[in-house]
């Protein structure tokens, strides 16, 4: 790997100017809040689309808070002299926060991004230049070894993890810190892992300009930096998981075939989970002909382990190489050389007999069960962010389920769970509707069909009678046998169950 072409970076040995540097852009309203008043929703939306110039025409005062958007997001020089007013500049000068730019201007040295954690903290992501908004942006105009910022996929990942406190966290190919940041706030002991030490260093820089605790950081690939013997309570990766001929760029090039990086990180991820620990991974696989792709997820889960795996979109290789040959800004080169990357992805692909790739979240918690919980379901459509509580609910919901027959749930006490509504199709005028559907407007907002005694069940628990007591009075008032009511109910309550909108009371 080669970073000649990338700029020095700051000290990370430095923790006091670190903490002065915070205290400046704090004290200068240079957060996530202070962003939004300052540039208004359609310029800070177009930042994260990579776009600057709505917040250059946002920033063209001469406010502490407008000079710190167009030295650390916008890259832009600004006056020494100003500068001295805000920052501690000497000191950001001498452990490299700040380069001199001619005689009378100072630039920043990296991208500062203002985020905000999941409890209101003002934390900050360094990066790269020009990599700190919007994704890659076409990164292949870059160096190899560049560090993106905050991007879609780091949010979503932070969304999904279960934020419970633990002892040991650890997180693989930890990019610019974001994952490791979010489990410093509730984890005693933070591993952070990356094949790039240049990444590591950003990381450290992330850590101590957030406020946050330093992290044990270790170069190497994946599990290779990790003793055999070591095992966490919580792992997160967004790892390099695009499948493509070859490993040109460090940051999203895994550098083995097809999706062999993701089941290889999946599959190791066993052994090193405490009891019931969790593990969230973002994915990319493979859809082979002639195999469901259901299968090829179930065998990567390591035993011992429940799973929720997640599909979330499906691209035909046609899309799927389009995208990633535009992530790296090969559409801007030399058309020629396009159309030869272009064939050497259709090329790989129809090797493998790949006809699409599908992305995802995998989920894992260690369990002692004696048969552990496999889910796998596409779910394309909007959910609410974030979901770490409905994720660690739904493993909840997989030991109440395992362990309660038919009998225990007929026994059992359920209460509707909060914002779901009930929507009756049919045609207008007819007595009674064609289906009845119960909808979620909160966490994965499903929707679920259910006949008029699985509506009427769920619209009275309110957890004072148990299911089995509340199927007869339904079974009087529809002239229904009540045992063969009981008989065949009990599914449509686990499934009830299952997706969340039945909770034991």
């Amino acid at each position: 790997m080669s970073n000649a072409s990338l700029s020095p970076l700051p000290s990370a040995d430095r923790p006091d100017v670190a903490a002065r540097l915070r205290d400046a852009l704090l004290g200068a309203s240079f957060t996530a809040d202070g962003l939004l008043e300052l540039l208004g929703a359609p310029a800070y939306a177009a930042l994260s689309r990579s776009e600057t110039v709505p917040a250059l025409r946002a920033t063209r005062g001469d406010t502490p808070l407008e000079l710190l958007v167009r030295l650390f997001l916008l890259q832009q020089p600004v006056p020494h002299a100003r500068v001295a007013d805000v920052l501690p500049v000497d000191a950001c000068l001498e452990s490299g926060w700040l380069d001199r730019a001619g005689d009378d201007e100072v630039a920043a040295t990296v991208d500062v991004r203002p985020y905000g954690g999941s409890d209101g903290e003002d934390w900050f992501i360094v990066s790269d230049l020009g990599c700190a908004v919007g994704g890659a942006g076409g990164i292949g105009n870059h160096a190899e070894g560049v560090v993106l910022g905050v991007g879609g996929a780091s949010t979503t990942l932070a969304g999904l993890t279960v934020r419970t406190p633990v002892s040991a966290a650890l997180d693989l190919g930890t990019g610019s810190g974001i994952q490791a940041l979010h489990a410093a706030a509730h984890a005693t002991r933070v591993t952070a892992t990356d094949v790039n030490p240049r990444a590591l260093h950003i990381t450290a820089l992330t850590l101590a300009l957030s406020g946050a605790p330093a992290a044990d950081l270790r170069e190497g690939s994946l599990y290779e930096p990790v003793a055999d013997d070591e095992t966490y309570d919580l792992i997160v990766s967004n790892p390099p998981f695009v499948i493509s001929p070859g490993a040109r760029l460090t940051y999203r090039d895994g550098g083995m075939g097809g999706d062999d990086l993701c089941r290889s990180l999946v599959q190791q991820t066993g052994e090193r989970l405490n009891e019931g620990g969790f593990a969230h991974f973002l994915a990319n696989w493979q859809h082979v002909e002639g195999e469901d792709w259901t299968d090829r997820l179930r065998s990567w889960v390591p035993r011992g382990c429940d799973a929720w795996i997640v599909q979330r979109e499906v691209q035909d290789v046609t899309q799927y190489a389009e995208l990633w040959l535009r992530d790296a800004g090969d559409h801007r080169g030399d058309p020629a050389a396009y159309q030869a990357r272009y064939d050497a992805w259709l090329d790989e692909f129809e090797a493998r007999k790949v006809k699409a790739v599908g992305f995802g979240w995998i989920t894992l918690r260690r369990t002692g069960a004696a048969a552990p919980s496999v889910v796998a379901e596409e779910w394309p459509h909007p959910v609410e962010q974030p979901l770490g509580e409905t994720v660690r609910a739904h493993f909840d919901r997989v030991d109440y389920l395992r362990s309660h027959d038919d009998a225990a749930l007929l026994e059992a006490h359920f209460t509707l769970a909060g914002e779901v509504v009930q929507e009756q199709v049919g045609l207008p005028g007819a007595e009674d509707p064609e289906h009845v559907v119960l909808r979620q407007n909160r966490g994965m907002r499903r929707a679920t069909r259910v006949d008029t005694v699985g509506a009427g069940f769920a619209g009275v628990c309110d957890g004072t009678m148990s299911a089995g007591r509340i199927l007869d009075a339904i079974a009087q008032l529809v002239g229904e046998d009540p045992v063969a009511l009981r008989d065949r109910t009990p599914a449509q309550i686990r499934l009830l169950v299952e997706q969340g909108f039945l909770e034991p009371a």
